[in-house]
């Protein structure tokens, strides 16, 4: 008679994989975003995003949810993994730009999970849509920019509205996610609003919707027209900074090189180096708000000169420096 003892079944744990799947087609997607869809056992996403990689995910248990289910997503995710299988919790873009990887951590933790739990997570980023839409009207983030969102149904507006505020008096590019949907209409129109507080009514805007998608559609507009333009929750707006142009079809944010070097021969204009800052930045900046200062400039007029808060200027008055102390050092940008 056999007397082996039965061997106890072991169960491992499985994985979460938060898979930016980029802008949708699969030739803008990532070698990783692909083997990592390619070797789950599970697919869990929003119901538009599981038919974007329809193609991928034949023969795998799927899991669909609607838009407002986030949370349900990332238990979904969580209760696969602890049965031990490799799930793929799909974002479009990158799952950390408005994706699911917020979400989905702030399950794991409210559940007790670690980074030294058996369930592991491992983020594959994609290309968000501020990056796509980018490509597609030309090169309108080549300097300083920022994304917000204008949904309300998870922040109060206020905090949206200061937010716009600020970006748009601090001239950035902005991308502006979430902009419209069926039920808000008005979001897009108070945010124009601050804008205008603020930017030339000539400002260039780019909405893109659906990009590198079936019904992908691109207008150009300006910052006093945009509101009236066809725009739901499948379009990003671009709104351009003070140096934004549009030319033969394509925005451009200039880089700042002409504040610098002549862009007919590139030689470097008269007052600056190369390898170094800009006389006109922070240490030339220096020089020239100590020397306004002493020739009997106040601090509130200072201050609305360079729309700077009064107690950084004091502040930065008040710092000891020597300009002739500061040894220069080597720079590999421009």
């Amino acid at each position: 008679m056999n007397m082996e003892a039965e061997t106890p079944a072991v169960h491992t744990a499985g994985k979460i994989m938060l898979v930016g799947i980029g802008p949708g087609s699969v030739d803008h997607m990532t070698a990783r975003a692909r083997a990592a869809i390619a070797e789950a056992d599970v697919v869990i996403g929003y119901v538009t995003y599981i038919k974007l990689v329809a193609d991928l995910i034949e023969g795998k248990e799927i899991i669909r949810k609607s838009m407002t289910e986030e949370l349900d997503r990332a238990v979904s995710a969580l209760e696969a993994a602890r049965a031990g299988k490799k799930v793929a919790l799909i974002s479009s873009g990158d799952a950390g730009v408005y994706g699911m990887a917020g979400p989905t951590y702030e399950v794991l933790f409210q559940s007790g999970w670690t980074p030294d739990d058996a369930v592991q997570v491992e983020i594959v980023p994609g290309a968000s849509a501020l990056n796509s839409c980018a490509a597609l009207v030309g090169a309108p983030l080549t300097h300083d920019f920022c994304a917000i969102s204008l949904s309300d149904l998870l922040t109060p507006w206020p905090t949206i509205a200061r937010r716009l505020d600020a970006v748009a008096m601090a001239d950035f590019v902005v991308a502006l996610y979430n902009p419209k949907s069926g039920r808000r209409t008005r979001q897009i129109v108070e945010a124009q609003r601050l804008f205008l507080r603020h930017r030339r009514p000539d400002t260039p805007v780019a909405i893109v919707k659906s990009a590198y998608r079936r019904r992908e559609n691109i207008v150009f507009t300006t910052l006093d027209s945009m509101s009236d333009a066809d725009i739901g929750m499948l379009s990003t707006v671009l709104i351009g900074n003070s140096n934004t142009f549009v030319r033969n079809g394509l925005m451009v944010t200039p880089r700042g090189y002409a504040n610098k070097y002549d862009m007919d021969g590139g030689a470097t204009r008269e007052g600056e180096r190369a390898g170094r800052s800009l006389s006109t930045g922070l240490l030339g900046w220096l020089d020239t708000l100590a020397a306004e200062h002493a020739a009997g400039d106040s601090i509130e007029v200072l201050a609305a000169r360079y729309r700077l808060p009064p107690d950084y200027i004091q502040a930065t008055l008040d710092e000891p420096w020597e300009a002739a102390a500061a040894a220069p050092t080597e720079e590999t940008e421009a």
